[in-house]
């Protein structure tokens, strides 16, 4: 007996309405000492508010299952896209009630007002949506959802408990690849930002000689075939396929500066998720190297259905190192994995002049063999700085310096460019665009 009252007085709670009968009552028996006609007024209404709370107790707890709630989630997230959750709930009162909503979200959000307020008539079925923005990769624990019911009186408030933990892991971007798959497929990049470059010549893939059509480009006549049909033909050509693509990531210390909730590293491997689905598409083969102190995870170039999924699965797991990029091993791995010229993508980041010729005699042996393209990153925060007016002598120093590293990534494009070296400067929240943008340049120009 004694737990089965702990149980409802646990879920009962006071409303600001109750608090207000009670003021009433306060005051009026207050005003009745100095006031004797009142009677007793302040004795009734005191008896009417007890009834009052009686009666709503009754109310909300004359049937045990009043309420069902239930939160339907993916059965993983993606990083730092919006994702969409809903709360399904229904109503089994014989009257409207007043309902506020509680769902404990993981703690790596870090936020407190995760609460609706709705109102469900009698028998009422409702599906609330909200979205959560997840900006690191791992497993996010979900608590229970809580649920407080008002009747008409409003005088308390009944909690629901609804016990539904759930992990759910946080994977790489597979929004913004879905997206750009899309569109890769239905040839609407440019909608997102991605350019459409001009073909310089042709590919030595011939497919099929069809019918003119127009728009096709004159020098593509063929002749022979034209004087057979009595109508203009055109030898229709197709882009190089199974052309290998490998995007490495450096995880060194380098990489784990924020940029609006995301650290560089994540960037990265939301560009390379994307990157690699686009290749895909395109039908290349697309490989995965990971670098730190050490060789972290190699994936072989491949185009098979499954590739994506292992591309995915192994970006999952990735973190960030807090020593220096090796280099060494990076060049040794790739010439001992990756047999024939290739497009490798290297995502790192250089703060200085001398960050890169550390790395430079490296980079020049990986150039020799491959198409080496670095992807580095713009600090924007220090960019904002050197755009903003100097006040006082300090701020001068302070923007003075700002423009000095961002003078120094200007430089870094064009050392690189010096030894055959391309390279894309972009600012992180345009990373994914700016990759994809330099593939289809590099292989509409026919580079690899």
């Amino acid at each position: 007996m004694k737990k089965l009252f702990s149980l409802y007085y646990s879920n009962l709670f006071l409303n600001n309405r109750l608090f207000i009968g009670l003021a009433v009552c306060v005051t009026l028996f207050l005003v009745g000492f100095f006031f004797s006609w009142l009677g007793v007024i302040p004795e009734l209404v005191f008896w009417v508010l007890i009834l009052l709370i009686l009666a709503d107790i009754l109310l909300l707890y004359r049937n045990s299952k009043a309420i069902f709630a239930r939160r339907t989630a993916p059965e993983r997230l993606s990083n730092s896209d919006e994702n969409d959750l809903s709360i399904f709930i229904e109503s089994r009162y014989p009257f409207t009630v007043q309902v506020g909503i509680i769902d404990e979200v993981p703690r790596q959000f870090q936020r407190r007002d995760v609460w609706f307020k709705t109102s469900l008539a009698p028998y009422q079925q409702k599906s609330i949506t909200y979205q959560l923005r997840p900006t690191k990769r791992g497993e996010y624990d979900f608590g229970d959802i809580r649920v407080f019911v008002r009747s008409p009186l409003g005088l308390i408030s009944r909690r629901f408990n609804f016990t539904q933990s759930e992990v759910l892991p946080v994977y790489p971007s597979f929004l913004q690849m879905r997206k750009y798959e899309l569109m890769a497929i239905s040839n609407r990049l440019n909608e997102v930002g991605i350019k459409k470059i001009p073909r310089v010549g042709h590919s030595l893939e011939f497919e099929h000689v069809k019918n003119y059509v127009q728009g096709d480009d004159y020098r593509t006549i063929n002749w022979k075939a034209t004087a057979r049909h009595g109508s203009f033909m055109v030898n229709n050509y197709i882009d190089e396929k199974s052309q290998h693509v490998y995007c490495v990531i450096d995880k060194s210390r380098a990489m784990k500066m924020p940029f609006n909730g995301l650290s560089l590293l994540d960037y990265a491997i939301n560009a390379t998720l994307a990157l690699s689905n686009v290749a895909l598409k395109k039908e290349d083969k697309a490989g995965l190297i990971t670098v730190g102190e050490k060789i972290g995870s190699v994936i072989a170039a491949d185009r098979r259905p499954t590739q994506i999924n292992r591309i995915l699965e192994v970006l999952y797991k990735e973190k960030t190192r807090y020593l220096e990029t090796n280099m060494e091993a990076l060049y040794s791995t790739i010439r001992g994995v990756i047999k024939q010229r290739s497009l490798v993508v290297f995502f790192t980041n250089f703060e200085s002049l001398s960050a890169l010729q550390r790395q430079m005699p490296f980079l020049k042996r990986i150039a020799k063999f491959h198409l080496l393209l670095v992807v580095f990153f713009e600090n924007t925060e220090l960019l904002e700085m050197s755009a903003q007016p100097a006040a006082d002598v300090e701020h001068i120093y302070i923007k003075t310096v700002a423009e000095k590293f961002a003078n120094d990534k200007k430089l870094i494009v064009k050392e690189l460019a010096k030894y055959g070296i391309q390279s894309v400067l972009t600012a992180p929240e345009n990373l994914t665009i700016n990759a994809i943008n330099k593939y289809l340049e590099i292989k509409a120009r026919q580079k690899i």
